[in-house]
């Protein structure tokens, strides 16, 4: 065997990518960043900047390579850290040799994250010093060190996101409601941070619900905002129907706050959940002023549920919401049970709309005679309907109060008493009982109960209180009508008329407060 002779290495500093000088200067990054933008927060983020560049560029064998600064980002992940990703980007192009963080939990607050960065920076021979800690990550000692390090700096994290936990639900609790105003149209914030009524963008809201009310449908409302170049809340030009929903359903808007509608389900990469009743939520009633009155609102979520639950025609299939016609929905066939659709018709030149019915269209599985029927003659069908009303006031007069009568009687079961008191005591035992599983899980299903109850009352109620004030407009209206009507009016369709249903000799127009009216055709 040969003798054997050990040419020893030389201790490369910097990055492998670099030629070699003499005397090289390692070209020194530091690294910044701050969690929030407060500013505490602010002003520490500042200070770290001054250093830092202070601190590289006093020592004679530093070359300054840049400070990369992240403000207001979180650092239990990297996705969305500009600045460290620039930075990584850089060490790879081999324009950095060594990175200063004041700290691992500068750098990151995930272990995982923060071992893989700094094993491919250890590839590229690209050293990473951590002043606070003073681990530098060519020390044969730095990995073990730094798995450690970055592991207490994770578990720092996790209990400070449950620390944040723990403090907005006891915000929640005492009924504390935080929103951020500048996407919440209608509302900003005064001096106190209390939320307070924008007059001007107070009106787009209430054009919302009352354009929803009259028959809209979302995508119409979203386009006529657009068209009058009203913008959304965060300022935008493009109304989306999930934006007139969220409007819709927001029960801020009658001064009501719902808190914890969505929860984070993990503090490392801030997933965030819709809560379907996997946490606790909050219901602050009159915590700010109203900008929608209860009933309007309650009105809506009523004509979601009508909209949602599709007619369903005579042969089981489902028609959806169309707001398309004043007659779309409401004409219906009295020898199929189908409903009417309107159709343009060109029989040799001649052009005419008609109404006829789907089983004369499709194959329902109907057998359908019914005739079909010109628009034209559907609006003199419905004038015929209002006149009648109108030629004998105190046959229908006696008629709607009738129907006032059956509303009150029917609405006599319909009652809130006991249930706020109760509901009240129930979320006092419940706070008290919160680390008490089983008696947790109880007293919640009883409240789950309670607000259902509740909610059902006070739907009832709204129901009750519209259908008496149909019966009441169409009694004024009746009442201060000089004449006949001789002008169709969609308007009138809308406001009044529930269906009509074609039978072969004649018509039956039943408005919406009960009444109803058989015109021959």
């Amino acid at each position: 065997m040969g003798n054997v002779m050990v040419i020893p290495a030389k201790r490369q500093i910097g990055n492998t990518g670099r030629k070699q000088d003499a005397k090289p200067k390692l070209r020194v990054a530091a690294y910044c960043r701050v969690s929030t933008d407060s500013d505490e927060q602010s002003t520490s983020y500042e200070a770290q900047v001054e250093h830092y560049t202070e601190y590289i560029k006093k020592n004679p064998e530093w070359e300054f390579a840049g400070i990369y600064a992240d403000d207001g980002i979180s650092g239990t992940n990297t996705k969305n850290r500009e600045e460290f990703n620039r930075m990584i980007e850089d060490c790879e192009a081999g324009t950095i040799d060594m990175i200063i963080p004041k700290s691992i939990s500068r750098f990151a607050r995930n272990t995982l994250d923060c071992l893989k960065y700094i094993r491919q920076l250890k590839e590229k021979n690209i050293q990473v010093f951590f002043e606070k800690e003073a681990i530098n990550t060519m020390d044969a000692k730095g990995e073990v060190l730094l798995t450690i390090m970055a592991s207490l700096a994770q578990q720092e994290s996790q209990s400070l996101s449950q620390n944040v936990k723990l403090g907005l639900q006891f915000r929640y609790q005492n009924g504390q409601v935080q929103v951020d105003h500048n996407r919440f149209l209608g509302y900003t914030k005064d001096e106190d941070g209390n939320l307070v009524i924008d007059p001007e963008q107070t009106e787009i809201v209430k054009r919302i619900y009352r354009e929803y009310l009259e028959g809209s449908s979302m995508d119409k409302i979203a386009t006529g905002l657009e068209a009058d170049g009203i913008l959304t809340g965060a300022g935008k030009t493009k109304w989306h129907t999930s934006t007139i929903i969220k409007i819709l359903r927001n029960e801020k808007y009658i001064g009501d706050a719902l808190l914890q509608k969505t929860y984070t389900t993990d503090f490392l990469n801030k997933t965030r959940l819709k809560n379907t009743g996997i946490v606790p939520q909050y219901y602050v009633e009159g915590n700010h002023e109203a900008i929608i009155p209860k009933e309007i609102y309650m009105r809506v979520q009523e004509e979601f549920v009508r909209r949602r639950v599709v007619k369903i025609s005579a042969n089981g299939k489902k028609r959806s919401y169309s707001c398309n016609h004043c007659f779309s929905q409401i004409v219906i066939c009295g020898d199929c049970g189908e409903m009417f659709r309107r159709i343009h018709w060109n029989n040799h030149g001649c052009k005419s709309v008609v109404w006829r019915c789907i089983s004369r269209l499709e194959a329902t599985g109907l057998e359908c005679h019914a005739r079909t029927v010109n628009e034209l003659d559907l609006q003199e069908i419905v004038l015929i309907a209002l006149n009648e009303l109108l030629g004998d006031k105190s046959k229908y007069q006696k008629q709607l109060q009738q129907n006032i009568a059956s509303v009150i009687r029917a609405s006599e079961a319909i009652t809130t008493d006991g249930i706020d008191e109760k509901l009240m005591e129930l979320q006092q035992e419940l706070v008290k009982n919160a680390n008490n599983k089983e008696a947790y899980d109880e007293i919640a299903e009883q409240i789950f109960a309670l607000r259902e109850k509740r909610q059902q009352a006070s739907m009832d109620t709204v129901q009750r209180d519209e259908q008496l004030q149909r019966i009441t407009d169409l009694q004024d209206f009746i009442k201060d009508q000089p004449s006949d009507l001789t002008v169709f009016d969609e308007a009138l369709v809308k406001r009044w008329l529930k269906q009509i249903i074609i039978w072969p000799t004649h018509c039956t127009v039943e408005l919406k407060s009960g009444l109803k009216v058989d015109v021959e055709r």
